[in-house]
């Protein structure tokens, strides 16, 4: 089974309800996911975005680049279902995604990989592994580029985020 991350725009209205009914907040995350499974909406345009399997190598190259913002895991735990997938899901308030999203902006993937040496992801065990493959680094870049459109759009709409790993 993979792990994928996840990430969902909610209103502030929408992050107040998932947070005292995460329940709710899962059963809309699916409304979402399925309605946007048959748009295939670009990521500027989309409420749900998937780094897919890019989650972990994008966790290293953000930490090692001391990101201000955790936008893998998200920051405050609203839930501890289970049906979420791989720990809780969290969220990022609408500051925190204007913030990330600023950063995201003037942080180019190159820059992130700048200087790493694929062995080095390899001792960290950075998910899914493989990174002896010639290209491997630029693998993430996708996502990457995905990653900053989303959160650019949800913080030009002043929304918060729902992050977790499924």
């Amino acid at each position: 089974m993979s792990m994928i991350g996840e990430y969902l725009r909610v209103t502030a209205a929408e992050l107040d309800r998932a947070i005292q009914d995460p329940d709710w907040a899962l059963d809309f995350v699916e409304k979402v996911q399925d309605t946007e499974e048959e748009t295939e909406p670009e990521p500027s345009e989309a409420r749900h975005f998937s780094t897919y399997k890019t989650w972990d190598l994008l966790r290293f190259l953000l930490a090692r680049a001391e990101f201000p913002v955790n936008v893998i895991h998200g920051e405050e735990p609203f839930a501890e279902d289970e049906d979420w997938g791989y720990g809780p899901p969290r969220y990022l308030r609408p500051e925190r995604v204007q913030l990330a999203a600023e950063a995201l902006r003037v942080t180019s993937y190159a820059q992130l990989i700048t200087g790493v040496d694929p062995a080095e992801l390899t001792r960290a065990e950075v998910y899914p592994l493989g990174w002896s493959e010639p290209g491997s680094l630029d693998w993430g870049r996708p996502w990457y580029d995905g990653l900053s459109q989303f959160f650019e759009a949800a913080a030009q709409a002043n929304d918060a985020m729902l992050v977790w790993l499924d």
